[in-house]
């Protein structure tokens, strides 16, 4: 793993945040630590054998088919794809809003600096699953788009250049059709639509299309660059996810994850565990109405591979020079790999 100095100051301002963000609820913190203590309730503790570290499936040799989880729940494999589905239907329309609630603003500095290390070239074609509104992918598109206005005025290009096939690629994937309505109403609201600047050059596209991660349709060997922040935890198999994202990439592109992991140091990782618990469900109940698809997205963190976990299942999927990050002291990671051939 690595390390980077200028993380620092995104840990300081999310243990900030949560620090005062849990003022109102510390009677509560202190009432579920009574519950645990005299229960020996699992999957909260951080020795919980249900806080991660869980396979994607299971047999159950009751039903005879495979199982896996659901938050804390343990679900057929069947029945994960459509439970997901259920919760991000619901979710849909106040799901930026709750992510600067949840994370106090600070997903949008850790998306930023997933972008700045994509490394947009003109031409490429970037896919960002499990993108739905498209908060990443706008990114990519902005920067993608400012590349190649860069390459046409150093060479000069101050005439029309009616010829697309310069122009890059950025396709938004996710399994849900409402969270790619919301990305769509987004993008004609930011003006991301056209396809030709002032001067009527060809600027990079956004395309939205309908896809399971773990078998998208797409040809092998036909992206430059992958990116699915805060998805993968969400799929049914996430080494299938990861195989599918490597037989997509083109020799020499790299995939990017941005996901929330797991949190090692003190005192975050108590003020981490509390505030998640607590405080987004709470925030889920009273912003959308919706406590219970909240609760599943805090479950659903803690049953996620850990950092090392993840990396050896990347390795495993065929990716090279794999490596992770971890930002605000491991709140998320970001995790990449290569396709080497």
């Amino acid at each position: 793993s690595t390390t980077h100095p200028a993380r620092d100051v995104l840990f300081l301002t999310m243990s900030s945040s949560l620090r005062r963000m849990l003022v109102p609820v510390r009677d509560a913190v202190a009432g579920r630590a009574r519950f645990m203590s005299s229960t020996g309730h699992a999957g909260f503790g951080s020795g919980s054998k249900d806080e991660a570290e869980s396979p994607d499936a299971a047999f159950d040799r009751a039903s005879g088919s495979t199982t896996t989880s659901f938050g804390f729940k343990d679900v057929l494999s069947s029945e994960k794809e459509g439970l997901v589905r259920e919760v991000f239907e619901k979710v849909a329309p106040s799901y930026d809003l709750m992510n600067d609630l949840m994370s106090a603003g600070v997903h949008r500095v850790w998306k930023d600096y997933l972008v700045s290390k994509v490394g947009v070239f003109p031409g490429m074609t970037h896919l960002d699953v499990a993108g739905g509104t498209g908060d990443v992918a706008f990114r990519v598109l902005r920067a993608l788009r400012a590349e190649e206005a860069s390459k046409r005025r150093l060479g000069g290009g101050g005439k029309p250049r009616n010829d697309p096939s310069g122009a890059g690629r950025v396709v938004v994937s996710d399994i849900n059709p409402f969270m790619l309505r919301e990305g769509e109403k987004r993008s004609r609201k930011f003006g991301l639509g056209r396809a030709t600047d002032a001067r009527g050059n060809p600027v990079a596209s956004l395309e939205f299309v309908e896809g399971n991660a773990e078998k998208l349709p797409f040809p092998d060997n036909s992206i430059d660059t992958y990116t699915i922040a805060f998805g993968l935890r969400n799929v049914t198999n996430t080494l299938q996810a990861l195989k599918d994202a490597h037989r997509l990439l083109k020799p020499g592109g790299r995939f990017f994850c941005l996901e929330f992991s797991h949190v090692k140091s003190e005192p975050l990782k108590t003020l981490y565990e509390a505030y998640s618990f607590n405080v987004i469900p709470a925030l889920g109940d009273f912003v959308a109405k919706d406590r219970e698809s909240y609760q599943y997205l805090v479950e659903s963190i803690r049953k996620f591979p850990k950092q090392e976990k993840l990396q050896d299942m990347m390795l495993e999927a065929g990716f090279k020079s794999v490596d992770y990050e971890n930002l605000t002291g491991g709140v998320c990671a970001i995790h990449s790999g290569f396709k080497m051939e």
